[in-house]
């Protein structure tokens, strides 16, 4: 590509839900940054078909592909290209075709889930993928891995193995079938958020109710689908905006004539975000149930374990006692790792100072806040800023 031309970048992502919009979102911040590029965009493009490129005369490509068929074309086209969430068996030649990859880590958003669910008291797991979806396999393996290391086993519906879909409504009451034979309370893991929604209308079909017997969490915290869901839908956040930026530098990079890097890249996963299908706790002891949601309340007041214990209205030993048998950690433990993922949030979310972000978070300074990342995290607030945000 000469050096003084303009960049003819083809973008082929699905953007009507929420991580592909945010994959472009991001894409559209190099380009203000670096740019300009002349983009041809087809955001209804369903990533089992790439259309005809081959009167395009482009010098790259990001794109979301799931069919061998759909990436001969890509193949054959023969321009830089970034894969999305491309099969890991795939075969991308022997370095005549200057591809890279990039993809959702799935293994961390799998674990946020898990712990999640394990957090809120529940010995009885599930998980529920979407076919044929590299994406979805790898988050199955690694919940029920997650989920085997807490002590526990989880179930996995049985999707179709043929290439074809069930009809929406024979898909609706076959997962209603599952839900009513799933031990209650549980918690589900869905493979993102399009699959919970259509779980919590199977559990609406059962007449299983959410989150009082069936717990629900998605991942890509898609904002219309997790509020429209009833009730709305707990979701693990992806950082998919600073996942596009990343696409299109390294893009940039391969159209320059740079080699492409060999690692796939990674697109962070952020932390949970709560919703009313995961505001249950599968905890046995009322007392325990009380102290938690007493310091999930004060997420942003020191509190010591002597207040958890007062509000409660037991003695400390005995709570102390209860809260380990039924979590296994301490009330101490707890307020500390409510506290540090608040202001993880904070620093993810707000431009607030880290003076401001310590005392939001019920730390009794920025220096005592330091420290605890450096413990905990092994960076300090501002590096964890600075690795999390575009």
């Amino acid at each position: 590509m000469p050096p003084s031309s303009t960049p003819k970048v083809a973008l082929l992502e699905e953007a009507s839900r929420g991580f592909g919009r945010a994959l472009l979102k991001g894409v559209a911040h190099y380009i203000r940054v670096h740019g300009p590029w002349s983009i041809h965009l087809q955001p209804t493009a369903t990533s089992r078909v790439v259309p005809d490129l081959d009167a395009w005369e482009g010098d790259g490509v990001i794109a979301r592909v799931e069919t061998p068929q759909a990436l001969d074309v890509l193949r054959k086209i023969n321009k830089p290209t970034v894969l999305v969430d491309a099969e890991p068996d795939w075969d991308l030649g022997n370095g005549e075709w200057p591809v890279a990859r990039v993809a959702s880590d799935s293994l961390a958003a799998a674990r946020m889930a898990a712990a999640h669910l394990v957090e809120r008291g529940f010995s009885e797991f599930a998980f529920l993928g979407s076919a044929q979806r590299v994406w979805s396999h790898r988050r199955e393996r690694a919940f029920t891995e997650a989920i085997r290391l807490a002590g526990h086993e989880a179930r996995v519906f049985d999707l179709p193995t043929s290439g074809k879909r069930r009809p929406w409504a024979k898909e609706l009451r076959h997962l209603a079938d599952w839900v009513e034979q799933l031990p209650r309370p549980i918690g589900v893991m869905t493979a993102n958020d399009d699959r919970g929604r259509q779980l919590l209308d199977a559990c609406r079909l059962a007449g299983v109710r959410c989150p009082e017997d069936i717990a629900v969490i998605g991942v890509d915290d898609d904002l219309l689908l997790c509020e429209l869901s009833d009730p709305p839908l707990s979701s693990i956040a992806l950082n998919a905006e600073r996942g596009g930026f990343q696409a299109a530098e390294t893009l940039d990079r391969m159209m320059q004539g740079k080699a492409p890097p060999q690692d796939e890249m990674l697109v962070e996963a952020l932390h949970v975000v709560e919703r009313r299908s995961t505001d249950s706790l599968a905890i046995a002891q009322p007392e325990v149930v009380a102290a938690l949601r007493f310091i999930h309340a004060h997420r942003d007041k020191h509190v010591s374990v002597d207040e958890v214990a007062a509000h409660v209205g037991v003695p400390r030993r005995t709570l102390e006692i209860r809260f380990r048998e039924q979590l296994g950690r301490t009330i101490l433990n707890e307020v500390q790792r409510v506290r540090l993922d608040h202001a993880k949030r904070l620093l993810q979310e707000s431009d607030l100072p880290i003076p401001a972000v310590a005392q939001a978070s019920g730390f009794s300074s920025a220096s005592y806040l330091i420290q605890v990342f450096r413990a905990k995290v092994g960076i300090t607030p501002a590096k964890y800023r600075d690795c999390h945000r575009l």
